[in-house]
Formats: C-alpha cells, structure tokens, sequence
C-alpha cells in the first residue's frame, strides 16, 4: 500500500513537472513573439515540446508554433518588399512550415469536447491567411524543379493540391477555383516521373490529365510507372489511350508495336500503323511499322511497295532496303521448297538479282549489322555465282579480314 502510495505521489510530481515546463516554455516563446524578433528561438521551444508525445495533442503549443512562423514570414515579407537580400527557398519553406503547422492544430481544433461540442477557433483566421499565401507553394514547388530538387518541390505540389481536400480550407473548392491545380499537378507527375518514384507519379497524375496541353507527357509518365509496379493492363491501356489522342507522339507508337510483334499480333501493327498514316501520311515511323507488319505476314508485293515509297522520302533509311531485299529471298526460298526448284531456275535468278543491290544498300548504311547482311549476302552471291564477292563474305562470315 505504501509503495502504490509513493508511486502516485511520483507520478503526480512527474506530471506537475511536465506540466510546469511546458508552460515555462509557452510563456518565454509568446514573449519572443511579442517583442517582434527571435521568432526562430520561439519556433524552435515549441518544435522541442512536440518531441515529447504527449504535448502533440496541444492546441495552445501549434497555435504558439504558428504564430511563431507567420512572424518569420512577416519579416521575410518585408525584406523582399525592401528589395533586401533574403534566401528565396527559406522564405519558401516558411510558408511550407505555416500550412504544415496550421494543418496539425486545424485537426486538434476539430475534436468535440466533453460534452460532443465542436469550436474551431483558430480555422477561419487561418485560412483565410493561408489562402493569401497559397501561390507561395506553387512558386516553391516549381523554384525547386529549377534547381532540380524534385523531392523538395514534389512536397510544395503535394501540400498546394493537398489543401482541396482539408478540413481546413473548406469552403475554397480549390479544385473547382484554382486554375492551376491542373499544372501543380503535372509537375508533380513529372517529380515522381524524375526521381522513378511511380507512387508519386501516379499520385496526381489523373488530376493532371485535365490540363490537356500536357496530358501527352503525363501518359508517357504513367506508363513508366506502371512498367515499373509490372502493371501490364493499364500500362497498355494507356499507351493505347496516348497513340488515340497524340498518335504523332513518339513513345506511344513504338511500344505498341513492340508489344503486338512480340506476341506475333501482325495485323494489330498494321492496324495501328494505318491509323496514324490517316493523320500522318509521309511518317517514317508509321511506314516502317507497316513495312514490317506485312513482311512478317509474308505479304511480300505490298510490303515492297511500302517500302519503295520509304525510299523516295529518304534515301538514307536502311530499314526498306533490307525489308524489300527479304520479300525477294522469302520468295526465293518458297521456290527452293518446291519439289523440283531446277523448273523456277530464271525465276529465282530474278529474285537474287533483285535481292542484291538491296542488299548491298543496306550493308552501306550498316556497316557493322554483319549478323543481318552477312548471311543474305553469302546466300545471294552463291546463287548468282559472284565469285569474288562470295569469297570476300565467306572470309567475313569465318571471322577473317
């Protein structure tokens, strides 16, 4: 018994201890405030006080906390209006500081008392300073994305979206007020996108698609992401969405392509590659797909005709050339398979012969792509008894010089 009774007396010394301190500590951080300067020193005692758990459901310390900041914020203010030199991230950062604090003790604000009240009284003076100073994250959050600190300037964007959906903010309807929502959003994407973080650039990312001038680099953004978190479905849904809306747009076509080919969905390249011809007739990439696309279909006649026109458009690609020299060998080689070749003799003649100069092109333009030349070279000059030529890609393909 006399033990339970020391043990309540040190527990109630402790307490009283506790209690003594934080207002000793309260008092000499309003007396900071109230003189107008060491605002810092003020902050700093109330940063120390939520250290200790059990100050951290204590209005009077955030509202202290709070107060504490603004009064940086007042003398940064007033240095940038003065035209004084003053630190551009850290006047940033006070307002960062201003929302973070005000947003904790909004939270406290909301619980009922005993009796299941609820008096906010500190929210509408808050916000309504808050709100005057809510363009400060959105310059935050892009000053860093200068400086190229994306994780800084995604929390700026996290905390300028992140106000529509405060308690403390309620009545503003950001989402439906502020215009630049969209844009804090898409910088925000682009954040996550910069540091391959795809939670983050996923976050907002639907948010940032309503700004349709950059919703092209959001979808290439997600589907980063969602390679990266191994999301097959909507990675594909959304390259498809981007090559319906932006088929000009240089991510979203290639891998399509790249995906219907791996799993041998021919006529979905050609397909794709015919929809972006409609708004885009000469493009060399759509040419190329659709060249490759009937090749692999063994429609020979037209992937030649497709090809020649790529070759009218520039010269310098090497892609038709090879692509029309394969229709001839594939044509070649359906002859070979026939029961008796020797009765196709001129025929196969004229497919070697149209083969070659196409061919030889294409080594041209590729010099080092042995592994694709090398081979059809050996079996044209075979067949069309080029001695000297043969011999030199026989001397290639053995490793000799």
């Amino acid at each position: 018994m006399v033990q339970k009774i020391l043990f309540s007396i040190l527990l109630l010394t402790m307490m009283t201890t506790g209690m003594w301190g934080q207002k000793k500590e309260l008092s000499q951080a309003r007396t900071y405030i109230k003189s107008g300067k060491d605002y810092d020193k003020a902050e700093k005692l109330m940063k120390d006080l939520v250290k200790n758990p059990e100050n951290r459901t204590n209005a009077k310390i955030y509202a202290t906390w709070y107060d504490a900041v603004a009064g940086q914020y007042a003398q940064a203010n007033e240095k940038l209006y003065l035209k004084q030199a003053y630190d551009t991230a850290a006047f940033f950062n006070i307002t960062q500081r201003m929302y973070r604090v005000a947003e904790t003790l909004d939270s406290l604000d909301m619980k009922p008392d005993e009796k299941g009240r609820v008096k906010l009284e500190y929210r509408k003076e808050h916000a309504e300073q808050l709100n005057l100073l809510r363009p400060n994250l959105y310059y935050g959050g892009t000053y860093q994305v200068r400086r190229e600190d994306y994780r800084k300037a995604f929390d700026y964007f996290d905390l300028y979206i992140g106000a529509a959906h405060q308690p403390l903010f309620t009545g503003y309807n950001y989402l439906e007020s502020d215009k630049q929502v969209s844009q804090a959003a898409y910088w925000a994407t682009l954040c996550g996108f910069r540091l391959k973080d795809p939670k983050m650039t996923l976050k907002y990312s639907q948010l940032a698609l309503t700004d349709y001038d950059k919703s092209k680099f959001v979808m290439h953004y997600m589907c980063e992401a969602y390679q990266q978190l191994k999301n097959k479905d909507e990675y594909l849904k959304t390259l498809n969405l981007g090559f319906k809306l932006f088929p000009t747009y240089p991510y979203f076509f290639p891998r399509l392509a790249d995906h219907y080919n791996s799993v041998g969905h021919h006529e979905k390249v050609l397909q794709l590659a015919e929809q972006g011809l409609k708004r885009s007739p000469n493009n060399s990439l759509f040419l190329l797909a659709k060249s490759i696309a009937l090749l692999n279909m063994n429609k020979h006649s037209e992937c030649i005709d497709v090809s020649r026109q790529m070759i009218a458009l520039n010269k310098e690609q090497p892609e038709p050339y090879y692509n029309i020299a394969t229709c001839y060998l594939n044509e070649a080689l359906s002859l070979e398979q026939l029961n008796d070749p020797r009765k196709y003799r001129a025929q196969l003649t004229k497919l070697y012969t149209d083969a070659c100069p196409m061919m030889e092109k294409y080594r041209e333009l590729m010099p080092d792509d042995i592994g694709r030349w090398g081979p059809a070279l050996y079996r044209i000059y075979l067949n069309l008894n080029k001695g000297k030529q043969f011999d030199e890609i026989d001397r290639l393909m053995r490793g000799q010089k």
